[in-house]
């Protein structure tokens, strides 16, 4: 029997990201991030329950601001005192896995979907999943770009405006477009 395009989507294949399924999926996604970014900025309590609906899974002390937008939400998956700036933006259609004492400054995305070079594969609106992984206590700047396929290692800071192609070792600064490793972290330093 011949896979879904949810299944395809699921197991990191090839997916046709115009199937009903998928796209319904995406829609239910969009309701729910509305139903988010309409929570009143004061209203803390309100906004961590409603993230909590909303993602895979969630450690003690989340904070998401609003204008937060995602794909799907489950497959979100953040650990202890996840702090997100306003405008943060994941595209989970693949896993996104975040570990403790993150903070994500405002304007960033996070993309774990990716299409086709050829214009063939474009128009027959093919879309293919690759995770993403961030580790502990990782510092990312505003209007970050993570692309699919990437994991980040631990005790990393993002420089602002990065965009993130590669896989980044721990205990490492970076920036730049592409990012690249402009100095190692040591752990004992106070800058």
């Amino acid at each position: 029997m011949a896979k879904s395009e949810l299944e395809k989507l699921e197991s990191g294949e090839w997916y046709n990201f115009g199937d009903p399924e998928v796209a319904a999926r995406k829609l239910h996604a969009a309701r729910l991030a509305q139903e988010f970014n309409e929570i009143p900025e004061d209203e803390p309590e309100k906004q961590e329950a409603k993230a909590r609906e909303i993602l895979g899974s969630a450690g003690k002390n989340l904070v998401i601001h609003s204008r937060f937008n995602f794909d799907y939400g489950k497959n979100i998956h953040v650990g202890d005192n996840f702090l997100a700036n306003y405008n943060l933006t994941v595209l989970d259609i693949g896993e996104v896995n975040i570990g403790n004492n993150v903070w994500i400054g405002p304007n960033t995305d996070i993309y774990t979907v990716n299409h086709p070079l050829t214009a063939s594969g474009r128009r027959k609106r093919l879309g293919i999943a690759q995770p993403v992984t961030i580790g502990n206590d990782v510092w990312i700047g505003g209007k970050v770009t993570i692309t699919p396929g990437v994991t980040i290692g631990d005790n990393v800071v993002i420089a602002a405006g990065a965009v993130v192609t590669k896989d980044v070792p721990s205990n490492s600064l970076l920036g730049g477009v592409p990012a690249k490793i402009i100095k190692e972290i040591l752990e004992d330093s106070e800058e």
